[in-house]
Order: structure tokens, then sequence, then C-alpha cells
């Protein structure tokens, strides 16, 4: 995924940007960026936060940086905010978001021969730099940004910060959010609306999709209006949005609280303990065992002194292993239970196939699992989320092609939860993680906790619908 986070203020903002970029940590696992306005140039600072925290990254720079304007970004890919200075003047750079159409975008402009690239990571060019080529191609910075917004294929918003102050564009869909927040003498611009309060800024507005914005300290204009179809990413609240952040008036934590009552309302087990998978299972769990009456607890902890997400690894037999390292359980409430947990979603299900066999290791007498969101079969086309995933590594995928023999030319029956082909892949998904049973949330009952219009919410990774 990724996170963006800018401050435009009449005092110096350089707390602010560091503060409010680490709040989106749990976004991204690969590169964190800083870029301020200093008066006269930008200071910028990028590193590597695949094995250490953001904020112990950057700590020891804040005393160096001053300035009243600034940026930063949590990168999933290349490393950014990127300076540029070009015929529209200097600017500092982010985006967040997927483009699919990169190659046939580079080759167009390489038809222009004064065209290069600077940024690459293992010969990929860097989607932040292509961006900011096609906007500076244009005549304006607005100009430049609706143009991106024209060609790119997937999704990207951007934040551009020039000496003037910031460009807050968000993608053409809204599949992912940008708000503004303000407080006395200052504006800010961030992916997620829980950044806001600690550092004492008050939410103002929410950027419709593909509209763009322009903060100064002295206020914000809007530059284009927003247009008329939203698809709004829905695992921002069944996942990874954070459980204090609001999207579209629906709160993360609430979202999950009357996700896991509608599951547990379509529920009928005999159960001694309900749990969630942290950390984005807890929520659905509460809302379940409120529902349900079935006492919530936690028969393991998870240990986050030195490892506070089990993602950040690069390599998948590590974070297999620290994901199982880091979740201690306790003996005493799981012995002769029968448990039912929460979780998020299933994606390859080898490190909840692990956390099963944990539990029944200390005698676990039934361990139930129930998916906050239905079976995934397709692979995201709009977010990197999920780019580190082959759609043959998916759990329901594999499950499908396993009954079939083969591919299937349709996954169609495979995605209605009416279908013998469904229930026929639930029951092997059941089996191969070794699981007393097995229930994935229907898709209507997770649009109607989100509680905004389903034809505003992108489904397509459970229906393969665009």
């Amino acid at each position: 995924m990724g996170g963006l986070f800018g401050v435009v203020s009449r005092e110096d903002c350089v707390m602010d940007v560091f503060f409010g970029t680490d709040y989106h940590s749990h976004l991204g696992t690969s590169r964190g960026g800083m870029a301020i306005w200093g008066g006269s140039c930008f200071s910028r600072s990028i590193h590597n936060i695949e094995s250490t925290q953001f904020r112990a990254k950057f700590e020891a720079e804040l005393s160096k940086k001053s300035g009243n304007m600034g940026i930063g970004c949590i990168s999933d890919t290349d490393p950014q905010p990127l300076t540029v200075r070009s015929h529209l003047g200097q600017y500092a750079i982010s985006t967040v978001g997927r483009i699919n159409n990169l190659d046939e975008i580079t080759n167009k402009a390489f038809s222009n021969r004064n065209i290069h690239f600077l940024e690459t990571n293992k010969g990929v060019i860097s989607p932040t730099e292509l961006v900011s080529v096609i906007i500076d191609h244009e005549d304006s910075f607005k100009e430049g940004l609706l143009k991106a917004q024209e060609l790119i294929q997937g999704s990207c918003s951007v934040l551009l910060l020039t000496p003037s102050g910031i460009y807050a564009s968000r993608d053409r869909f809204g599949r992912t959010p940008l708000m503004v927040g303000s407080k006395e003498g200052a504006y800010c611009v961030s992916s997620e609306s829980c950044t806001f309060a600690n550092l004492g800024y008050r939410f103002d507005y929410e950027l419709g999709p593909g509209e763009i914005v322009f903060l100064t300290p002295e206020g914000v204009e809007r530059i284009s209006p927003p247009g008329d179809k939203m698809k709004i990413c829905a695992f921002l609240w069944v996942y990874y949005g954070y459980p204090s952040s609001t999207y579209e008036g629906m709160n993360v934590e609430v979202m999950r609280y009357r996700n896991g009552a509608a599951m547990a309302q379509n529920d009928d087990l005999e159960i001694d303990m309900v749990s969630g998978i942290p950390d984005s299972g807890l929520g659905h769990a509460i809302g379940y065992s409120n529902q349900s009456k079935v006492p919530y607890g936690r028969p393991f902890i998870k240990y986050t002194p030195t490892w506070s997400r089990s993602f950040m690894p690069q390599d998948q037999n590590i974070r297999n292993l620290i994901a199982r390292m880091k979740l201690m359980p306790i003996p005493e409430l799981v012995a002769d239970k029968r448990l039912l947990f929460c979780d998020d979603s299933i994606v390859r299900g080898t490190q909840l196939r692990e956390t099963v066999d944990l539990l029944y290791k200390c005698n676990a007498k039934e361990v139930h699992i129930r998916s906050a969101c239905p079976p995934i079969v397709f692979g995201c086309k709009y977010l990197n989320f999920s780019t580190s995933r082959s759609e043959m590594d998916l759990a329901a995928r594999k499950s499908i092609i396993r009954l079939e023999g083969k591919e299937p030319d349709s996954f169609y029956e495979y995605c209605d939860p009416s279908t013998d082909k469904y229930h026929n892949m639930v029951d092997l998904i059941c089996r191969k993680l070794n699981f007393s049973s097995l229930k994935y949330q229907n898709i209507h009952d997770m649009i109607e906790a989100i509680g905004i219009c389903k034809d505003k919410v992108c489904t397509y990774c459970w229906n393969g619908k665009e």
C-alpha cells in the first residue's frame, strides 16, 4: 500500500511531518521519506525501513531540519519523496498506488529523445518519477496531475510540494483516501485520519475521487472537482486501515464491530471463547463476541517489543517464522476449550495454519475460523498491498484448481455462496488448513457493515467485478 502526509504552516512544521508520516507505518514496509521546504531549497531524507521502524531512522535528523511546509511518505515500493526541477519550478513529489501500464507510458515518454529516468530499482523505473515526467510535459501542475489521472491504469494519489504550497490529488476512482485537517495556522493532508487528533488537527474535508486541492497556510483551494464514480477499497475497513481512522464517514473499528456482529448472527456454534488474530482480526472478534454473548478472550498474546508487524521482513519464509515466533499461547486458556477465531482475511493461509497447529499443541479441543471477508479469488489490480503474491498462491485459487484439476474458464460459481462449488472450495480449504470449521463473511453483510453505497466499494478481490 503506502501512505502520504503533508503540512503547510505559518510556523516550523518538521515535527508534525515526522509524526504524521510515522502514523502511516502500518501501510508500508520498504522505504520512508520526508521532504521539507526550507525557504530556498528542499531538505530530503529517505531511509530503508524493512527491518527498523520509521521513527528510529529519522529521529536523529530532526534537529537539522527546519521549514514551514513538508511532505512525508511510507512506501512499499520505491524510495520517495523525489525532488525535481523542471520548467514548472522546484517541487517534491510522493505517490501511492499502482501503475499497471508503466511500460506503455514509459515507452511513449521515450518518443521524446530528451527524456531519461534516474530512479530505478533493479531496472524498474520509479513510478513516482514517471508521474513527475507526465506532470512536466504539461503547462501547469493542475494540467499535469489531471493528465496523470487520465493516463494511469490502476490508481495513483499524489502529494506535490512546491515553494508556494502542496497539491493533493486523490486517485481517479478514489481507491485510496486523502483527507484534509486543520489547526490554528496550519493545514495537513493525510491518507489516514488517525494522524489528526494527537497532532492537534481537526478533520475538515475528505477529497472525492480524482479531486485536486491546493493547500497553503492561508487555506485550501479546490483546483479540480471530484468525479462522479468511486471505487474505494473495502480492505481499508476489513484489514489494512488503522482502527482509529475513518473513511467516507465510517470508522474502521466501528465497521469491524458491525462486521463481526453480522458473522455471529449467521452462526450457531457452541463454543467457549471468541478471539481475534492480532491485530486486524481483533475488532471483528469483539463484534462477534458482543453479538453472540460468548466471552471474548486472548488465548495467545502477540509479542511486539521487537517485531511490531509480522510482514516487515521482505522474505516470505522469514515473515512466516516471525509470525509464528511472536504469538505466545496461554495454555491455561486453551486446553480443552472450543475456540473461535476471527481473522481479517485468508490469503495464503500458511501463517493461520501454523497458528492453529500451535493451539492444538496446547490441547485446544476445537479451533473454528471465521474470515471477516469472502474468499479471495482474484489478486488486486489496483493497489500494491497484494502485489507480492501470485494469484496461484491464494488459498481459494489453489483449492479451486485442485477441485477442477486445472484452472477453470470461469471462477464465478466459486464466488457465489449459494453454489455447491463454493461450499466444496470452503470445505477443502478448511481441511487443508486443519480447522474444526471455516466460514467466510458474505459480501452483502460486509458491505452493509461498511455502510456506504455498494456501487462505491471495490470488491474485485472477491468477485472479479470491476
